[in-house]
Parts: C-alpha cells; sequence; structure tokens
C-alpha cells in the first residue's frame, strides 16, 4: 500500500469579458458529489504519474477532464496544500471555453461505500464559467487561492 501523500497538477483556465475577470471551474461527477455545491468544485486536475512533469500532468489531467486541449502561455500559481493533506500545483492560462462542450474521461467508483457495488461516472460531470468572488465560494477552499494569485499577477 502506498503512503505518500498524493500530489495533483492542474490548470486554472480564465478569460475577461468586458474587462471583468471569469474563471473556468469543474464540477466532480458521481453520485458523492452530486448534490454537493459550495466548496465540492475544483480546477481541473489530477495525480501527476510517478516520474511526470507536473506542467504536463496539469495539461494532461485537463485535456481528459474537459476534452479541451490547453494552450499556454501559462502562468505559474504555485501550490496549495488542501485539509486532506493533498498538495496541488497551479498554472493559469488564458483562453475561451463552452461549458455545454465538456467531455470527460469516466472512473469506476464503489457506490453506495463498502457495498461490492461498481458504477462508472465522468470524472468531472459539468464545468462553469464563475467571477471571482463566486468562483471563490464554489471552490475548494484552499484552491481558492489560486484565484487570489491570479488576480495579483493580473493586476502586476
Amino acid at each position: 500500500m502506498n503512503n505518500r501523500p498524493k500530489v495533483s497538477a492542474g490548470l486554472l483556465l480564465f478569460r475577461r469579458v468586458h474587462g471583468r475577470l471569469e474563471v473556468f471551474l469543474a464540477h466532480p461527477g458521481g453520485p458523492f458529489w452530486a448534490n454537493r455545491d459550495l466548496g465540492a468544485w475544483t480546477i481541473p486536475k489530477g495525480v501527476i504519474d510517478d516520474g511526470e512533469d507536473s506542467l504536463a500532468a496539469a495539461e494532461r489531467e485537463f485535456q481528459e477532464e474537459t476534452g479541451i486541449a490547453p494552450r499556454g502561455p501559462y502562468f505559474p500559481l504555485g501550490k496549495v496544500v488542501q485539509r486532506a493533506g493533498k498538495t496541488v500545483h497551479g498554472w493559469a492560462w488564458e483562453g475561451d471555453a463552452d461549458p455545454a462542450s465538456i467531455r470527460s474521461n469516466t472512473m469506476r467508483c464503489e457506490w453506495p461505500p463498502h457495498s461490492d457495488e461498481w458504477v462508472v461516472v465522468p470524472e468531472i460531470d459539468r464545468c462553469e464559467w464563475f467571477n471571482p468572488e463566486t468562483a471563490r465560494l464554489k471552490i475548494n477552499s484552499a484552491q481558492a487561492e489560486f484565484i487570489d494569485r491570479l488576480e495579483e499577477l493580473l493586476r502586476g
């Protein structure tokens, strides 16, 4: 059993509409997340494979979870540590995407827990654009720091 803490990498897509910043967040798929909203959203991200470059992992995960091929340049946002101990490395990139067109990869999960019954669900069930204020309410609390860092970067 691997007790090493998981390390993930992800991308925060942003755009400017009429001079206002918007960020593109993903909502996890599956029955556990179905009725959760505030604090449940995330940047598209995933585990960095052994020996994999963290930015390459972030690009791969974004495309797997949204069906959108990301294009740099990328702006480093550093890392955050989530409440459960997972470290997430983040980068931002400017672009646009249609939330209705996302196509996520799938995963198997046991549902209900400890039932020995398995279901296949999309890793991400939907994406949406949010202004920074709303995004901070929607996103995992530790990842809200990525939005703060992006705003600081854009002001600088």
